[in-house]
């Protein structure tokens, strides 16, 4: 199907109201006049009946993905969900029921639903859920945008992709394909505390990938974007440089086409926010969620080996290493007035590491007693209306230094034999989030304080405690950089979380680097062994 075709075909479709999260607006446009008697039927209900406590949520998820390749729009997906659910404390227990259909009959029947849940499980739970007491709030919360992405034509948001491709194009890319992720949250929250809270939120995420190929030899090379997700409106888009990033990955990937082979060893890392996110997401995000500590939750890559015992005590990183998480940064992914526990997140904002120790977990309602603490930190998150709320991150983030005069490339300037990484790649992390490996997209050869040509094949590993002791360099606040995750997965059945990681450039000292196609067991040519002296060997 030629472009035109497509498009007019997608309008009419749009003009129809055919979206599926146009065919909820009118629905949810009037939520906020039923909400007040639906939480109250089902709150009602569910003291009648007996529970301690109970919450009464409606949920509206809007989800848009468009997709261009070359001169091509690929496809356009849109999906919607509305729902409503109870979660009651009974017993000592809890229980939880949810349904797509928004009326006060339904209401009531989830409120007997996840009672008779509770009192079953409480027949068999060793151990009593005890939550604390919140404070009641009245509040209606909006996360700050300039331009609704919901609310712009299908054309201007295909076009901006093809504007991306045709860039990559232009500046010698073989392949490019570009896509636009746009998310739009609507919550309503009522609990017997007397909290009635509605927030509404975005998040949007521009994603490209370049290929160049070399057809004498049958090589290619790939740069994908280094434009973050965001909690924002469509103008961090119009505003993310994707154009001028497009013919940048391409010239980095013709270099990365041609690039000799790292050779592995101990050496210094500069490693830049685009990188580090992830590295602070699975290091010190994962393991320090105080649901895995206590081996609660073991999907996704296990327990941690972070356990409460270790509270106030490990020397998690170097002194100069601070690690805050809160949500309400600006233009953070869980960025939000309140959670879904309806704790106020203003104020809960926390140390994880201060001046490199351990100092906090991650927790939600019910979880601080069983630390010997008080009260939530303000981390729980449910991804729909059927999901039960668990323990998910706020925003994560590296603190800058205390001079602002330290950059990144102040930060090289002090290494002799190593390398400076640019953006994310592939993962891998143990059962116990310890021992780690990471990729980038782009790495620079680092001598004498100077950048030195680019190698390829690289993966840097080691362990999480010892990696973030080894650091003894961080950019200044100048140098700030939010990076974070569209979909960050949990639980079982899987729940999927936003959440951003702020971060600066840092560099850490005597890093193992390896070889991934060595690694792999795959021939590997011209490896430049003057990037480390025989003594970084292993």
């Amino acid at each position: 199907m030629k472009r035109r075709d497509h498009l007019k075909l997608t309008f009419a479709w749009s003009a129809a109201g055919a979206f599926p999260w146009a065919l909820q607006a009118e629905n949810a446009a009037t939520i906020d006049d039923r909400f007040p008697s639906l939480a109250a039927a089902a709150l009602g209900r569910a003291t009648q009946l007996g529970a301690s406590y109970a919450d009464f949520r409606i949920v509206q998820m809007d989800h848009e993905g468009l997709y261009a390749r070359e001169e091509m729009v690929q496809g356009i997906d849109a999906s919607a969900s509305l729902g409503v659910s109870v979660r009651v404390l009974c017993n000592g227990a809890w229980g939880f029921a949810a349904a797509g259909t928004v009326d006060e009959r339904t209401a009531i029947r989830l409120a007997g639903d996840a009672v008779a849940m509770a009192r079953a499980q409480a027949a068999w739970q060793k151990v009593p859920v005890e939550i604390e007491t919140l404070p009641a709030y009245q509040d209606r919360w909006e996360m700050p945008h300039r331009v609704d992405p919901f609310a712009l034509g299908v054309e201007e948001k295909t076009g901006g992709l093809l504007d991306v491709n045709r860039a990559a194009l232009r500046a010698g890319a073989n392949y490019c394909s570009a896509g636009l992720h746009l998310v739009r949250e609507r919550k309503w929250l009522a609990n017997t505390f007397g909290s009635r809270l509605a927030q509404s939120r975005l998040r949007v995420h521009p994603t490209f990938n370049v290929t160049v190929l070399d057809e004498k030899k049958g090589g290619f090379a790939s740069r994908a974007s280094l434009a973050p997700p965001r909690g924002a409106g469509y103008e961090y888009v119009q505003e993310a440089g994707m154009i001028e990033d497009a013919a940048r990955a391409v010239a980095q990937a013709k270099e990365k086409l041609v690039a000799p082979s790292v050779t592995p060893g101990r050496m210094d890392l500069v490693i830049a926010p685009s990188n580090l996110w992830l590295t602070i997401h699975e290091t010190v995000g994962h393991p320090t969620e105080l649901d895995r500590a206590l081996g609660f939750e073991a999907n996704f890559a296990g327990t941690s080996f972070c356990t409460p015992d270790k509270l106030g005590k490990l020397q998690y990183a170097d002194e100069r290493v601070t690690i805050r998480a809160d949500r309400t940064q600006r233009d953070g992914l869980a960025t939000v007035a309140y959670d879904d526990d309806g704790v106020k997140t203003a104020g809960k904002e926390f140390d994880i590491i201060g001046k490199g120790r351990f100092e906090n977990y991650q927790m939600a309602l019910g979880q601080a007693r069983l630390i010997g603490r008080t009260a939530s930190n303000g981390c729980a998150y449910a991804d729909s209306s059927s999901s039960f709320p668990i323990q998910r991150m706020p925003n994560i983030s590296l603190q800058p230094g205390p001079d602002d005069a330290v950059t990144a490339e102040s930060l090289i300037a002090e290494v002799e034999n190593g390398l400076y990484v640019v953006g994310n790649g592939s993962w891998s992390i143990d059962q116990q989030r310890y021992n780690f490996q990471f990729t980038g997209q782009v790495f620079q050869r680092i001598r004498h304080g100077r950048l030195a040509g680019m190698v390829k094949d690289v993966a840097y590993q080691g362990n999480s405690v010892d990696f973030w002791n080894a650091c003894d360099g961080l950019g200044g606040a100048a140098s700030y950089e939010l990076g974070g995750a569209f979909n960050c997965g949990k639980g079982q059945p899987q729940q999927v979380a936003p959440v951003s990681h702020g971060a600066v450039p840092a560099r850490f000292r005597g890093i193992n680097v390896l070889n991934t196609n060595q690694e792999a067991g795959r021939p590997v040519a011209a490896l430049d062994r003057s990037c480390c002296s025989n003594r970084q060997w292993i």
